[in-house]
């Protein structure tokens, strides 16, 4: 199990560094292998920061991440077992080298033993299990390929590794719609076969349609989580609530009236379990939903 447990992440701002920004504040989940969790909120609200950190490429300020109970330490070990794919596939690739480049750097830090043979095999494998035909996509520069091809093969590079889970970062947010859709099929067929993703995004209908449970951010902090259909079927946070009212609906139009942005949580504040499994963060008590 790859768990969070109260993570936060502060920056020291100003002109000298005499202030402080919290960018993620006490966020607290779990993810088990074979399970799709969204991460989701707007910009700016931490999702990137919570990733970067399960991958060590930013330090934790304070809180624990471990792995199967033990703290995490970034290296060839961990990342084995935990990888990232990341929002924009076209700045991962050199344009002056061909997209064999990222596969190959694999080979060299973690197989350098492996027969030459034996290595095409194991490529062939990883891109087949993202639905990429080898003779299409290898010996090719990035210009020459889809985004949707360049994401997969990203993904293709971190399954080489054979790990346990995955950081997805608005993977989907810079492809096109039909492109989209394959790679959230993707992500689904990966989940059947033992992995375990973090689908982080903006978009609350991708993160409907792939995942099991959310977890939804406001300015750095959990004010909901839960199984998915519980929080988008009876939201108990204004937020969660105004996430969903801002979704375009094909039936209505929309009223144009500007909505009043959402109130911080006073403190102290917790998550409360309101129904089994799912958790809201405590807020005034007019603004609480009751529970259906």
């Amino acid at each position: 199990m790859l768990r969070l447990d109260a993570v936060t992440k502060t920056y020291r701002v100003g002109a000298f560094g005499g202030r402080t920004l919290t960018a993620v504040d006490g966020v607290s989940l779990d993810l088990v292998p074979g399970e799709v969790v969204s991460l989701i909120g707007e910009s700016g609200s931490g999702k990137t920061t919570v990733g970067r950190m399960i991958l060590g490429l930013t330090p934790v300020s304070g809180g624990s991440i471990t792995l199967d109970g033990a703290p995490v330490r970034p290296g060839k070990d961990y990342y084995r077992q935990v990888q990232g794919v990341f929002q924009d596939p076209f700045s991962c690739y050199n344009p002056i080298f061909k997209v064999d480049r990222v596969l190959q750097m694999i080979r060299e830090e973690y197989f350098p033993g492996t027969a030459g043979a034996q290595w095409e095999e194991k490529v062939a494998e990883s891109l087949e299990a993202v639905r990429l035909a080898p003779a299409l996509v290898l010996g090719k520069y990035p210009h020459q390929l889809s985004g949707g091809q360049l994401q997969r093969l990203l993904i293709a590079r971190a399954l080489l590794l054979g790990p346990r889970f995955l950081v997805a970062d608005e993977i989907t947010s810079m492809l096109d719609a039909s492109t989209r859709i394959d790679v959230l099929n993707l992500l689904a067929d990966l989940k059947s076969r033992g992995l375990g993703v973090l689908f982080v995004t903006h978009d609350l209908s991708l993160g409907n349609y792939v995942s099991e449970r959310a977890v939804v951010l406001h300015r750095g902090r959990v004010v909901e989580s839960g199984p998915t259909g519980l929080v988008f079927g009876n939201p108990l946070h204004p937020y969660t609530a105004r996430l969903l009212d801002s979704v375009p609906r094909l039936t209505a139009r929309w009223d144009g009236v500007p909505q009043e942005p959402v109130p911080d949580t006073p403190e102290p504040s917790v998550l409360v379990e309101a129904e089994p499994g799912h958790f809201v963060r405590r807020v005034p008590a007019p603004e609480l939903r009751s529970v259906s």
